[in-house]
């Protein structure tokens, strides 16, 4: 006889309990598998986890569409930023600036290096530097950089910071809403384990293949192991037919 193992997914629970379910209900009142209790509870715990696993997966699928819109709205903004600084540096080595001005960027006068641009935490500090530094140098009656025009980089700028905000919304609300499956899933694999537990007793007198399709019904999981010959109706026939071989007992001898 294969043995049987627990689900290990959402998916699987899910189909566990909606079959024991299905099954149990369809089923004559003469007939009764599961016990009027363990078939209530199981009706109402469906319901909740199911609403709860499709509630997560809605909140995982936000997160996923809304993380590839974030992708690009972080590239632009590094973008601009990287282009902004590179166009500020040339203007100070050609001197249309003083390159001691740069210190209002917050940049090094002697270094025409980029800054590292490859955290969202560099962009949010060097996209506020620059921002700062052009206000107040064009303040103090500089001409303004063009292409892209500080006023360019901001609008991306702020997209960015606001996507980001919205992103960190997304990816917190789809952390709870898993957190909140793990009493859930414990819950449903007790749950399932009464359930297959009280099939397999119902069924305990049937031969192999019959009892396993049985319980196979009401979502039981087999698994063989390896190397361990499967069971088929010729199975049942074969053990049939031994059963009809034996000797029987003359009582009135």
């Amino acid at each position: 006889m294969p043995y049987r193992r627990l689900p290990n997914t959402d998916q699987a629970r899910l189909r566990a309990l909606h079959d024991a379910v299905q099954q149990a209900s369809a089923a004559d009142f003469t007939e009764q598998v599961l016990t009027y209790k363990t078939l209530n509870e199981a009706q109402r715990f469906l319901l909740i986890f199911e609403n709860q696993v499709q509630q997560y997966h809605q909140n995982f699928q936000s997160k996923v569409n809304a993380n590839k819109r974030y992708k690009h709205i972080v590239s632009n903004a590094r973008m601009y930023i990287s282009h902004f600084i590179q166009v500020l540096n040339l203007a100070a080595i050609r001197g249309d600036i003083k390159k001691e001005q740069k210190e209002l960027y917050k940049l090094d006068p002697n270094n025409h290096i980029l800054p590292d641009l490859s955290s969202e935490e560099d962009l949010l500090v060097w996209g506020q530097n620059i921002i700062d530094g052009e206000t107040e140098r064009t303040k103090m009656g500089g001409f303004p950089i063009y292409n892209p025009t500080i006023a360019k980089v901001k609008v991306h700028y702020d997209i960015f910071k606001e996507h980001q905000v919205t992103q960190r919304m997304h990816k917190k609300t789809t952390s709870r809403t898993y957190e909140d499956l793990g009493p859930l899933r414990e819950e449903a694999d007790k749950l399932i384990l009464d359930i297959w537990n009280q099939v397999e007793y119902y069924f305990r007198n049937k031969l192999p293949y019959e009892k396993m399709r049985c319980c196979q019904s009401y979502g039981v999981i087999y698994y063989y192991r390896t190397g361990e010959k499967k069971l088929t109706p010729e199975t049942d026939r074969i053990i049939q037919k031994r059963i009809a071989q034996q000797p029987t007992l003359d009582l009135d001898a």
